[in-house]
Order: structure tokens, then sequence, then C-alpha cells
């Protein structure tokens, strides 16, 4: 087992009891079961993918005990990495557990896991698997911390690794309100753990969970999906709105009848509504429209500006997953006949080149009708 990192921060009102890293579970989506008082078995993990957010899972991971190895595609910044202890381009300034291993050898860092966790874009997650299938031993559990609809099939993560992987192999989701660097400077943070197997989901959630990390376990992969990707777009129009300087009543609107969009895609492909009101919907929509950590809210901000959609990612510097769902989701959303219209106006920007002005301008406009259509 790896050494925990040096640096200790006092337990937060958020952390589960020390005895089993989670106290009861309160899921959001299906009820799970509550969790034991004994110590929760601590799998060796392979993060796959070295960006901001799985550097700082695997960082997390590597605290709270998990042997955790980092894999990534680019060998020279794993090599600094490896040497400086640090994930200078992604996640400057948060120091590298000693227990935490850099591996660029796609095969050895899965062999070395019992459970893998996929962090990629969207746009790679089927290739990743696709990778990973080969080598999975009988036993390895998958989990991903992807968001997003892939583009080209308008099909969901879990439905993606069951096209690749099938159904045999236990599979869960990790979404929820949390920033790469906070979680990586170990601040108080809570996620959603979404299983179809609930015990799954339980034992996933205790494992990772720690002083200052609450996980909390559901059923419901589609509604923590769904959530996982609408938000995103949802944040692309919060930064055009606060970028105008419509003010915090827009910013309110939006975020509520953003919400709704989420709802309507979400039921109509299968969720549970209640799902959304918990930290994979509700929660991860209000932290991505209102912080600048943000790189969809940042992307709305640049819009407004006047930047163009290409010109607003390569400023960013990382992938604007937003950007590709607005695509993803409208498609979705027409095949469903779901109403999007704030989604649908964010694609318009995007794709469209509709003046921001104009957008919002089409949401003002729409006809009058009750609140809960």
């Amino acid at each position: 087992m790896p050494a925990r990192s040096s640096s200790r921060r006092p337990p937060s009102p958020l952390a589960a009891p020390s005895t089993d890293g989670m106290a009861g579970v309160p899921a959001t989506g299906s009820p799970a079961r509550p969790a034991s008082h004994e110590s929760a078995h601590k799998p060796s993990v392979a993060v796959l993918g070295s960006g901001s957010w799985g550097t700082a899972l695997a960082v997390h991971l590597a605290r709270t005990g998990h042997g955790t190895i980092l894999w990534g595609i680019e060998t020279a910044e794993l090599e600094a990495m490896a040497r400086g202890r640090v994930n200078e381009r992604y996640l400057p300034g948060v120091t590298l557990p000693a227990g935490l291993e850099i591996e660029h050898d796609f095969a050895r860092a899965i062999r070395g896991a019992e459970q893998l966790l996929v962090v990629v874009p969207s746009h790679a997650f089927r290739e990743v698997l696709e990778k990973a299938k080969k080598l999975l031993r009988p036993g390895q559990r998958v989990a991903w911390a992807t968001k997003g609809f892939e583009l080209a099939t308008g099909k969901l993560p879990h439905e993606v690794a069951d096209e690749v992987l099938g159904r045999d192999v236990a599979t869960a989701v990790l979404s929820g309100p949390t920033f790469a660097k906070e979680v990586g400077a170990g601040l108080p943070s809570a996620m959603t753990v979404a299983s179809r197997d609930e015990a799954h989901a339980l034992d996933l959630a205790r494992s990772i969970s720690g002083e200052n990390f609450r996980a909390y376990a559901s059923g419901d992969m589609i509604g923590v999906e769904v959530g996982g990707a609408v938000k995103n777009v949802i944040a692309i129009g919060a930064g055009i709105s606060d970028g105008l300087g419509y003010g915090a009543n827009t910013r309110v609107a939006l975020i509520t009848r953003g919400l709704a969009e989420m709802m309507r895609l979400g039921v109509a492909l299968g969720a549970e509504r209640e799902t959304f009101m918990g930290l994979a919907g509700l929660g991860d929509l209000v932290l991505t429209c209102t912080d600048d950590q943000s790189r969809n809210r940042r992307c709305g901000l640049a819009l407004a500006a006047g930047k163009s959609a290409a010109q607003a990612q390569a400023e960013i510097g990382q992938v604007v997953e937003g950007v590709l769902a607005a695509r993803a989701v409208r498609e979705v959303a027409q095949r469903l006949g779901v109403d999007m219209p704030i989604s649908e106006q964010v694609y318009r920007v995007l794709y469209e080149g509709a003046p921001v002005k104009q957008a919002v301008a089409a949401l003002m406009g729409r006809t009058v009708k009750a609140e809960t259509d």
C-alpha cells in the first residue's frame, strides 16, 4: 500500500467517519444500502488519462491508500511528472504522492490494477476501452469519469462500454461537482458513484471516500451521465450571460431552466428525476455555471467578448467538453423530440455563428407557458 501524503488536512464536515471512509450512503437516483463500519477494501487502480482531472483523481486515490498507477499518452510529459512529481501542465502546484506510479506503457498499467478508471475526453472514450478490452482479466472492474455523449452515435458512456466490453464487466461512473484543482489540493469535496450493480457502486463509493472526500452511491447511471453532459452546455450559456453583464437574475433563471432541460432529456432516456436534484445534476450544474475554474463557463465568457468558438478553445488551452456536447445533446434531443431551448441557442452560437445577443432575444421571445410543462 502506498504511503499517504505527508501533508494532512483536518477532517471536513463532508468527510465520512474514519472507521470506514463512509457513513450511511443516501443515494441520488436509487436507494443504496448503508455502508458497514468495517474498513473498506482499497483496490489497486489504474487511472487512464493524465489530464487535470485524471491527475487529481490519481492523487486523491493514492492519498487514500489505493495502489495507484497514472497512465497518459504523452511520454515526455509523463517522464517530467515522474522526475518532478508534479503535473506542471494540467495540475501545477500539487505534489504527486510517493505512492503514485507514473506509467507510459498501457499494458503494464492495466496489468498492475484491480480497477480501471478511465478519465479521458468523450471523443477518446471508445478508443481507450477498445484498447483496454484486449488486456482485461476476469474480475477486473472498469469505471470512468468521462462526461458527454459520443458524438458519432449519440450514446452515453455506459452504452459505449456495454457495446465494447459487454455487460459481464462490472462498470461504474463517477460524476459530481468537483474541480480538479480543489480535489488535488485536498479540499472538501463530494461526488456520486453510479452503477447498475448498486453493491458495486457502494463498494467503490466507500473505497474512494476519505477525510476530505465523500462519495455517494446511486443505481441511476443514465441520470448521472446525462447530468454530466448537459451541464457543460448550460455552463457555456451561463458564461455568455455573465459576459454580457446580464446579472444574477439572468444567471439563476438560466441555471433553473437549464436544470429543467436536463431533467426532460434524462427522463426521456430512462433516468430517474430525483437524480437531477443531487450532486451529479443540480450540484454539478451550479458549480460549472458559477465558477471561473469551469472551462465551459470561460468559453461562454470568451464568446460574449466577441471571440469565435475556435478562439475561445485555443485561449483556454484544454478540451472544452461543452462544445462537442452541444452538438451531441442537440442531436439526441431532436431524435427524442425533447424541447431544450437553452441548449439549442448555445448550439447556434457555437456552430451557426448566431450573435450572442440574438440568442438571448430568441430565448426571451418564446411563447409563455406553464413552468412545469
